[in-house]
């Protein structure tokens, strides 16, 4: 390849992208950015919407047939720990895998279990730095 060669020519046209925020817009990710920055987070944070409703989602029915807990608990609880990760590893992974105790959303449980989250580490639409949160079998 020349170097005047660009290596969208070598692949072709781009087709479709699916962007971040049109996953955001479309509910794929949740965008958390509020409360991240209250944790601690510098860049702009999303979680996956299957980690979501593993993790943090939370009603008040849930409550009634379960144990009490509030989404902004839940959150919080997610977001601590990452940044506690994040604070762990060495900073030149751009994926982490971390663990916390969560209630799961069954209708039956009433105790925590551990369940294990992948924080990644990339780029935005525009190139920026953003942080997406999910199960460690999503990518």
């Amino acid at each position: 390849m020349s170097n005047q060669e660009k290596p969208s020519s070598l692949f072709g046209e781009v087709i479709y992208a699916y962007t971040r925020a049109q996953a955001i817009a479309d509910g794929v990710l949740v965008d958390v950015s509020q409360t991240a920055r209250e944790a601690g987070f510098r860049w702009p944070v999303a979680m996956t919407r299957a980690a979501w409703e593993d993790c943090v989602a939370w009603s008040e029915d849930d409550s009634r047939r379960q144990v009490h807990q509030d989404e902004s608990g839940r959150l919080w609880d997610v977001l601590w720990m990452a940044m506690n990760a994040i604070r762990r590893s060495s900073g030149e992974r751009s994926q982490t895998l971390y663990q916390l105790y969560r209630v799961p959303r069954d209708g039956k449980c009433h105790e925590a279990q551990l369940v294990t989250l992948k924080l990644v580490a990339g780029p935005g639409d525009a190139g920026e730095p953003v942080i997406t949160i999910m199960l460690p079998q999503e990518d």
